[in-house]
This record gives structure tokens, sequence and C-alpha cells, in this order.
């Protein structure tokens, strides 16, 4: 019985896992200060919204390789993120491959 419940367990927090892939990449704690100096490091960031699975809003910064949340409240941030948008991951552009396939195909008709 034992071995069933912690089976049953297992399964159940590997499912929710695979479901909410995100719940554990939350901010839990966000800083309402930003050292001075610190925004020109920043190598992308990300914003996490208060809905779903996390409960904070907060501004993700990532400088190598680490990871500071920060109010989106801050002005210093707010300007910042203005003039840096292009630092926001985007999701990978998809479709490339057919748009070059159906040229292609286009071209060989005309033929």
């Amino acid at each position: 019985l034992v071995f069933f419940v912690s089976m049953l367990f297992l399964t159940l927090l590997l499912l929710f896992l695979a479901l909410f892939p995100g719940a554990f990449n939350c901010c839990m704690k966000i800083s309402n200060e930003i050292p001075k100096g610190i925004l020109r490091r920043v190598e992308r960031f990300e914003i996490q919204k208060a809905d779903g699975l996390c409960h904070l809003e907060a501004v993700i910064l990532y400088i190598e390789g680490k990871k500071f949340c920060v109010s989106p409240r801050i002005r210093k941030v707010k300007k910042w993120m203005k003039k840096n948008k292009h630092k926001i991951p985007r999701k990978k552009p998809h479709g490339r491959k057919h748009r070059r396939t159906k040229i292609i195909k286009k071209k060989e008709k005309k033929q």
C-alpha cells in the first residue's frame, strides 16, 4: 500500500510538471530597488504577469545566466524596457522553411 501511494504521488507530480513547466520558474520575491549600472548588463528580460501560476508581477532580468526579479513599477526599469524592447525573447519564427519551399515550387511550375 505504501509503495502504491508513493508511486501515485510520483506520477501525479510528474504529470503536474509536464502540464505546468513554468510553475517553478516564477519570481517569488521582487526588489523595489535596482543597483546603478545593472540595466546596462542585462542580456534579455521577461515580463511575469500575476495570473495563472505566478502570483506576482515582475520583470525578470537575465544577467550572465543569473535571474533577477524586480518590480515593474520602478521608473528606471519602465524607461529602460521601452528602449530595449528588442531584448524580450521572441517566439521562434515558424513557417520559414515552408515559405521557401512554396517559392521554389512556384518557380518550378512557371518553367
